[in-house]
């Protein structure tokens, strides 16, 4: 189940895009501006953006430069959607980021079609589809992890940490190296933050013996490997 944030200050409207997301099989997040939307970043992970262009505050367009910028929120398609319906304003949404563009009023049906095919352009070699190393599964479109088929539960930083460590086998880490790639932008989180977040990924994954293989590297970071 991908997950999708729509954001628009008028309840009418996302409660339409909400319902005809969820019926096709979506998990919906909702924003009512831009503020929310990247609180709700902070929190809780995306796998793609309905953007609206007006927003009170800080434009959609706006929030699409901020989000394009940072390198946590960078791989996150957008779909701009807008009354803007002139050439020269999809344009626009499109130089600025976004990965489609949806004018105002639009058909549900064709907003799903658009955000289906979103999704399937933005996962290359099947890389945001499911991935299994000795026994631990990671499903990126459903958010889930499994041990030898055991659910495990874990936190959205945590889980974001082990999908990258999953897409990058046996390869070293510093603290710094994963600030940048999994905490991004916030410039604010300390080094030792990620101890304790690897304290939580190997807490979370010693019951069916999976800890092992987030290693510690001495005098450089960690490493995720099924090798001893």
């Amino acid at each position: 189940m991908a997950t999708v944030l729509v954001i628009d200050d008028e309840p009418d409207i996302r409660e339409v895009m909400r319902f005809a997301l969820e019926e096709a099989g979506f998990r919906v997040l909702e924003a009512g501006h831009a503020d929310e939307a990247r609180k709700t970043l902070l929190s809780d992970s995306a796998d793609l953006m309905l953007l609206d262009w007006m927003l009170p505050g800080r434009s959609g367009l706006e929030l699409a430069k901020e989000l394009k910028q940072s390198s946590k929120t960078r791989p996150i398609p957008i779909i701009m959607v807008s009354a803007k319906g002139e050439e020269e304003d999809r344009v626009r949404g499109l130089e600025t980021g976004a990965d489609d563009y949806i004018a105002k009023p639009f058909s549900p049906r064709e907003m799903v079609a658009r955000v289906n095919a979103v999704l399937r352009r933005s996962r290359p070699d099947g890389l945001g589809e499911e991935i299994e190393i000795g026994g631990l599964r990671i499903d990126h479109v459903s958010h889930r992890v499994s041990a030898n088929g055991r659910r495990v539960e874990i936190a959205p930083t945590e889980y974001r940490l082990l999908h990258f460590f999953m897409t990058h086998l046996d390869r070293a880490f510093s603290r710094s190296q994963l600030l940048d790639q999994v905490w991004g932008d916030q410039v604010y989180v300390e080094e030792r933050t990620v101890d304790v977040h690897v304290r939580r990924l190997r807490k979370a994954l010693e019951l069916t013996g999976h800890d092992r293989l987030l290693q510690t590297v001495r005098g450089v970071g960690y490493r995720f490997s099924d090798k001893e």
